[in-house]
């Protein structure tokens, strides 16, 4: 009797990108994905963006109806000061308005829309990829670079719209100095690009790193760097830089002089350093494994340590970097500003001699001119503080969603300790980054024989504005506790507190209340006015009531498991 063995079934066809297929297949499914799934996200960055462009473009319109005005806002972007917040100083000689907006306003658009950029790239690449989303994506018919591409494509649609409706908003907000439409848009266009660089050098640190805060933690490294370069490059020389500052992605939009003498060329070394940040993006990704990084995550300890077995100590670990590289960076920063205070009196009162309208901004006493700019000085430093509290009391959102905080709350731990515990750390970060920003400044100018205002006025200053730091935390920890979704609403504190306090004294009849919503308002003026004491406790008590509704709301509402 014969056998017959039956003949086996030929295989079922690969996918695609099983088989050797494109490595973008399903790339357009994931943009649409992306930007349903971000349109909240993004309609807010781009709202917020193009209100600071229309928003600035009409105060600066306003000012321009005082005669000398210009002039002397002019004249302060040639102080070291100026300088360090501003940029080259093209068409400082004839200060008009759309030269005011590219000079002050493009540093901060360009670290704005980096920061929106780097944060995109992280969390639809390295971060998916860390909660093991990107592993369930992948499992579809899905080439390996499609993740990346889908994430840089709605990256690139984001900035072109914020690009394009910010130049339509400047040229009807310019009042009666209208702006061309062709400079707004060489502004607009040149920040864009600049922002995108960032955002691939996020890309291909995140094929770097093993984890969504390392990326993240270095790409905004990189951003200080590359803003510390272009600061160096322009300060050795007034108007135009050196050619350090061509060194930085920063410089290559303010090189573009608009509305002074538009040029686009510049913006070709952002779109080449894009295309090559993208290809070694893609080398990269090719070659590591999936789900790791290609610098190898340190082996720690087989059992964790007795000091480690606590809510707290968690809190520490996660949060610990980020304070560190925090006060390592803002520290370098504000102590360099401070070696700069002997030489601002000096300078002003050059300027206030040869410039009237100089005079009503910092009166004729010679004696508080250094004080004035410093004042701005400390005004910067807080609100960097304030934004790092803002981030470090947003991480327990971050907890949650990663489903790390019902694995936390498994354990004997309650959650108001939870809670306490990353709250706790974030206002020991808060209290020592202030500190550090604050005696920074005092030591830089130390070191260069200033010995006025000492370091009981430094301290004063530091109290003054330390509660203020903590109302922010609050803010975020309260809106985290009863309303998760709403936690970005802090970001938008702290850009209203920037454009209420630099620009709101610039439009006539603003009521007195439009000031009470930030918490700087209260503080008095660094170096200028008394210690308030009613104003710091009255801060404090308002940063204990937030804290108060935080472990309230916290301990009534659901936790969102994964």
């Amino acid at each position: 009797m014969t056998t017959t063995l039956e003949r086996p079934a030929p295989p079922a066809p690969a996918a695609p990108a099983a088989r050797g297929g494109s490595t973008l297949t399903g790339t357009w499914s994931l943009i649409r994905f992306i930007l349903r799934r971000d349109r909240v996200r993004l309609t807010v960055w781009t709202v917020l963006i193009v209100m600071f462009y229309a928003y600035f473009t009409a105060a600066l319109g306003l000012m321009s109806d005082t005669p000398g005005a210009l002039e002397a806002r002019g004249a302060l972007m040639e102080t070291p000061a100026g300088i360090v917040m501003g940029g080259p100083g093209y068409g400082i000689d004839n200060y008009t308005v759309g030269a005011s907006m590219a000079n002050e306003g493009t540093v901060w658009m360009v670290l704005a829309l980096s920061i929106m950029s780097i944060l995109h790239v992280v969390r639809h690449t390295r971060a998916e990829e860390e909660s093991s989303r990107s592993e369930l994506v992948r499992a579809a018919v899905v080439g390996r670079h499609a993740p990346a591409v889908a994430a840089v494509v709605t990256l690139v649609l984001v900035n072109v719209v914020i690009a394009l409706v910010s130049a339509l908003a400047m040229t009807g907000a310019g009042g009666i100095d209208e702006l061309p439409m062709a400079d707004s848009l060489g502004m607009t266009v040149g920040v864009a690009l600049s922002s995108i660089v960032f955002g691939a050098i996020a890309l291909v640190l995140s094929q770097l790193s093993e984890h969504g805060r390392g990326a993240t933690g270095l790409s905004l490294a990189v951003f200080g760097l590359a803003f510390a370069i272009q600061v160096a490059g322009n300060l050795r020389e007034i108007p135009g830089g050196t050619t350090l500052s061509w060194f930085s992605p920063i410089a290559w939009a303010q090189q573009t002089r608009a509305f002074v003498d538009l040029r686009w060329w510049p913006m070709a070394l952002s779109v080449v350093a894009i295309l090559l940040l993208l290809w070694l993006a893609a080398i990269l990704a090719s070659r590591r494994d999936f789900g790791g990084g290609m610098i190898a995550t340190r082996k720690g300890r087989a059992d964790a340590k007795a000091s480690l077995r606590g809510p707290f100590a968690l809190a520490w670990t996660q949060q610990r970097m980020a304070l560190l590289w925090s006060c390592l960076g803002l520290g370098l920063m504000w102590f360099a500003t401070g070696t700069l205070i002997p030489d601002i009196g000096t300078m002003v009162g050059d300027l206030v001699s040869e410039n009237p309208a100089m005079a009503a901004l910092f009166g004729d006493d010679p004696s508080t001119f250094a004080t004035g700019f410093l004042g701005v000085i400390v005004l910067y430093a807080v609100l960097c503080c304030a934004a790092y509290a803002i981030v470090m009391a947003a991480r327990p959102k971050a907890e949650e969603t990663a489903g790390r905080l019902e694995i936390a709350l498994a354990r004997p731990v309650s959650r108001g300790r939870w809670l306490g515990a990353q709250l706790s750390v974030a206002t020991l970060g808060a209290v020592v980054l202030t500190a550090v920003s604050v005696y920074a400044l005092w030591f830089g100018a130390v070191v260069v024989g200033e010995s006025e205002p000492g370091f009981g006025p430094y301290s004063e200053v530091f109290l003054a504005q330390l509660p203020a730091v903590l109302v922010y935390l609050g803010f975020v920890a309260a809106l985290f506790a009863w309303a998760p979704r709403l936690t970005g609403l802090g970001w938008a504190l702290l850009g209203y507190t920037f454009f209420i306090g630099f620009f709101g004294p610039l439009i006539e009849d603003m009521p007195d209340a439009a000031h009470y919503l930030s918490p700087l308002y209260w503080v008095p003026e660094a170096f200028v006015e008394d210690f308030d004491g009613v104003a710091f406790v009255g801060l404090l008590a308002v940063a204990a009531v937030l804290y108060a509704l935080a472990f309230v709301g916290f301990r009534r509402r659901d936790v969102v498991t994964t």
